[in-house]
């Protein structure tokens, strides 16, 4: 762990003025890397010295990576969907700052550091306030002054901005924090991966045109993608739905795993990706069974809105009576039915009835109809209207009808769900393959969304008088999430097994007896505190906790280090070191002299 008192200098001026001899907590760092220059007599890392609650957690046969998360002592629980990061957490969680440090800083953003708590009048002015509502915490001060703990910080960092602009010379602008979020998640489950408070990085940047704000988007995208790489994540950048966020253009930043949240379609040979959001699929027509005499094959499924004052009659080009919410295209529904409650999953029939009594008994306006129609279904729409399906005969025949067989943007409606073979919307050759995934990133154009309304505003030299509003864009990586995410893609039943890049060690060194003159020697050759180049420094640290040589190497598995080095039996008999790395299933016998070089070559592939 870093000092935060410590200045962050540049290697440059770290190397002509190195930091005096203090603890390895104190060692100064680079800003612009994850560099660090080291006193020569730093204290070793001892795991005796170090807090990590393992043991007397058994595990169970069903265990996800959330629970050996709390197995191996990086995490408790506090409460429902917030959590205590402990020592060996917070070191993966730190590792995880500093690499986003590294790519955010060779974009040219500066890091700043927001506050948590937010106003409602912000985010009335914003517009946004009552869309999300139902999942912002909310409090007063002693003056009844209404707030909020922040889940994002688009209006805060837009008032800012807007404060500070003097001339559009101060453009483009790149501002990021890595803070706290609050969301008042109806469902806490997986541990970190859907939880109420959590760590997230949010870059923001404010840009003059919307070309430069375009270049900005793009440049964003690729230090996350080598950002994903470092981690040896293979990540499915995807076209999203931006959401309450606002703004036309947005990805999403998906991992592929089966407890996923989301749903990703990507083409076999495009490379088309998009959240099923807005995943489309290449409409496959019976020009036959469409037109003519012929009846093309149908079913229909029924829904109605949040207000129950619209039923919804979606026909889909499927021929099943059996049809389910699990057949349906709902976000293509939903885009066309704004209002439509996705929350009923069953037979809304009765709503219909309550809603139709109602309206009847009070007189008031008589609920209306509206057909959702897949666009594949388009030409025989005249001939559904005749169905006794369309109308219930409990309803009368006099309800008001919309027939609907386009999207709003004039694109054709697929109503059925995407499923894995369906052919690819971008090209004529490739399937799309349906993932369950994992969220991690999104990134989102904003263009003038929030600068318009919060005043972020720059006068131009030809028209001095009228101030434009700038383009925005915000780019967010869930820290604590991605922590999550590794141990559910990366362990095994063992235990963890992190990548190297944000291990909380890179290696562990477990000795059979006590730590010899000798042992601490290797230790000191490794760590580059023996005198040697920092260049070759390993991060390392030595198990010398009063356990026995079993438990120790089961906790190592545990904790998932990406190389164990065991000094056993060899190490007594002729000075060998067994050298593991489960990922690679290496185990092999490692003379001393040639351990140093046989890891940093290990590490390498890692």
């Amino acid at each position: 762990m870093f000092s935060s008192k410590l200045p962050r200098l540049s290697c440059a001026v770290l190397a002509r003025n190195p930091p005096p001899p203090r603890r390895v907590q104190d060692a100064a760092r680079c800003f612009s890397c994850t560099s660090s220059i080291w006193a020569a007599d730093r204290p070793r890392s001892n795991l005796s010295s170090v807090w990590v609650p393992t043991g007397g957690i058994t595990p169970t046969q069903e265990e996800t990576g959330y629970d050996k998360l709390v197995r191996a002592g990086f995490l408790r629980q506090s409460q429902s969907g917030i959590f205590h990061m402990l020592p060996f957490g917070a070191r993966v969680q730190e590792k995880i700052e500093r690499l986003l440090d590294k790519h955010m800083q060779l974009l040219g953003a500066s890091r700043l550091s927001l506050s948590s708590i937010t106003s409602e009048e912000l985010w009335r002015k914003s517009g946004r306030l009552d869309k999300v509502a139902p999942e912002l915490f909310r409090l007063q001060d002693r003056k009844e002054v209404p707030l909020l703990l922040a889940p994002t910080h688009e209006e805060e960092i837009t008032t800012l901005v807007a404060g500070s602009l003097k001339s559009y010379k101060d453009l483009p602008l790149r501002l990021y924090q890595v803070t706290r979020k609050y969301r008042d998640e109806i469902r806490p489950r997986y541990g970190l991966l859907r939880s109420r408070e959590f760590i997230m990085k949010d870059l923001y940047s404010f840009d003059l045109t919307y070309e430069s704000a375009f270049e900005t988007y793009h440049q964003v995208a690729a230090a996350y993608r080598a950002f994903f790489d470092e981690l040896k994540l293979p990540i499915i950048v995807a076209e999203a739905s931006s959401g309450d966020m606002g703004g036309d253009l947005s990805h999403e930043y998906h991992l592929p795993n089966a407890i996923g949240a989301d749903t990703v379609a990507t083409c076999s040979s495009c490379g088309y990706a998009a959240n099923d959001e807005v995943a489309t699929s290449r409409l496959a027509t019976d020009e036959d069974s469409a037109s003519g005499d012929a009846r093309p094959p149908f079913c229909l499924w029924r829904g109605i809105s949040k207000d129950r004052k619209t039923f919804v009659n979606a026909w889909l080009y499927k021929s099943r009576d059996d049809i389910t919410k699990e057949d349906v295209n709902i976000h293509a529904v939903k885009a066309v039915v704004p209002d439509l409650d996705t929350s009923i999953a069953v037979n809304p029939m009765p709503l219909w009835e309550a809603t139709w009594e109602e309206a009847t008994k009070e007189g008031s306006d008589m609920p209306k109809l509206v057909n959702v129609v897949d666009s594949r279904l388009a030409s025989v729409a005249k001939r559904l209207s005749s169905s006794p399906k369309i109308v219930p005969p409990q309803f009368r025949s006099s309800m008001e009808q919309e027939f609907i067989t386009k999207g709003k943007d004039g694109t054709a409606l697929n109503l059925v769900r995407l499923q894995d073979g369906d052919g690819c919307p971008r090209c004529d050759s490739g399937t799309l393959k349906i993932h369950r995934a994992l969220e991690l990133a999104h990134t989102f154009y904003l263009g003038t969304r929030y600068s318009k309304p919060l005043g972020a505003r720059v006068a131009l030299p030809q028209s001095p008088k009228n101030p434009v509003p700038v383009q925005m864009g915000c780019y967010g990586i869930g820290i604590s999430r991605i922590l999550g995410t590794v141990v559910e893609h990366m362990a095994d039943e063992k235990g963890l097994n992190w990548p190297r890049a944000i291990a909380p060690f890179e290696v562990v060194i477990v000795p059979t007896s006590d730590a010899t003159p000798e042992i601490l020697d290797l230790y000191d050759r490794l760590a580059g505190s023996d005198g040697g180049s920092s260049d070759t420094a390993i991060d390392v640290v030595l198990d010398d906790r009063k356990q026995t040589f079993g438990w120790k190497i089961r906790d190592a598995d545990t904790t998932g280090y990406p190389v164990v080095v065991i000094l056993g039996k060899g190490w007594r008999e002729d000075r060998t070191c067994e050298v593991q790395c489960r990922r690679l299933s290496v185990k092999e016998d490692v003379p001393v002299d040639k351990v140093p070089g046989f890891l940093k070559e290990l590490l390498a592939k890692l």
